[in-house]
């Protein structure tokens, strides 16, 4: 078995851990579930889908009048992953599916929900304060549909994938690859089609998303890390409900290394599956792009033998 086809297994596995991509598909699936078994027992109890639109559905969605917005603080989480409809889940979730994919490929598994929530959380603050803001937008704040569904989330996802490297080449079976920043291209001219019927703050909320996605990268290569905040906050609370087993910070070399019998980084004669493991392992937490030029060549060299 190849080095690069063990990757991505280990990387398709459902149930490894750390797996924060499959983490977001399951939450968007449960939130799906439970909006849909509201509008079935609507249905059942003889209320129409109007009905169900009307005095469900605006308790998961952010509303355009921000006197009414007051009243449900928590729609700025829960619309980021509820989805009104079978086709749009299917369509949302491949988008994430295929960005965040790449993104935890190249950053690791701790920066994609990050992203996720702050293009989730600047693209519906930005949608309020443009439909607030703006006089002939403001007048008919009450008759502007919801925002709902994950675009501005998954638009931050993608543009920060695509800023931090715009040549990733996908499907390589076409003409040696297709870079990323065309797959982005073609995401962004269908997300801003799909949304050309509606107002000025659905596309507000998508270019505010995909800007933070970007600044996120710029920050990060910057060495300011916005996800870390996060991952400590959870880090908190896990150690709140598992005593235990206390979080001990650990870097990497520790943690993927230090465990083996010989010394880290020393080149050795054989390839080993030993190694080529605490390798893989290194590539799923931080990325392939963080392996040293020695690391790369001993996984071309454990590619072209048979362990």
């Amino acid at each position: 078995m190849g080095v690069l086809e063990q990757n991505s297994r280990k990387k398709l596995l459902l149930g490894q851990d750390g797996n924060t991509l499959i983490l977001l598909l399951v939450v968007n699936a449960i939130l799906f579930a439970a909006v849909t078994f509201f509008k079935i027992v609507y249905l059942v109890n003889g209320s129409t889908d109007l009905t169900f639109q009307t005095e469900v559905l605006p308790y998961f969605s952010v509303p355009a009048d921000a006197s009414v917005f007051i009243t449900r603080p928590w729609t700025l989480f829960t619309y980021m992953f509820t989805q009104n409809g079978v086709w749009p889940l299917i369509t949302s979730m491949l988008w994430l599916w295929c960005f965040g994919f790449i993104l935890q490929d190249l950053t690791g598994n701790k920066k994609l929900i990050p992203i996720y929530l702050y293009g989730g959380f600047v693209g519906a603050l930005f949608f309020l304060i443009t439909i607030n803001v703006i006089p002939t937008l403001r007048e008919n704040a009450s008759q502007i549909p919801s925002l709902l569904g994950a675009g501005p989330a998954i638009m931050a996802v993608a543009i920060a994938a695509t800023t931090l490297s715009p040549k990733y080449k996908i499907f390589p079976m076409i003409s040696g690859g297709i870079p990323l920043w065309i797959l982005t291209a073609i995401f962004v001219l269908i997300n801003f089609a799909t949304i050309g019927s509606a107002n000025a703050g659905y596309a507000i909320a998508q270019l505010a998303a995909g800007t933070i996605g970007f600044v996120f990268i710029w920050q990060m290569q910057l060495g300011n890390d916005w996800s870390l905040w996060m991952v400590n906050l959870v880090n908190w609370v896990d150690d709140l409900f598992r005593p235990e087993k206390k979080y001990k910070r650990k870097s990497e070399k520790q943690k993927l290394f230090y465990k083996a019998q010989q010394k880290p980084f020393i080149k050795t004669p054989h390839v080993t599956q030993q190694r080529i493991d605490e390798l893989l392992d290194k590539i799923n937490q931080k990325g392939y792009n963080h392996l040293t030029e020695e690391e790369k060549d001993f996984l071309k060299k454990a590619s072209s033998e048979e362990l």
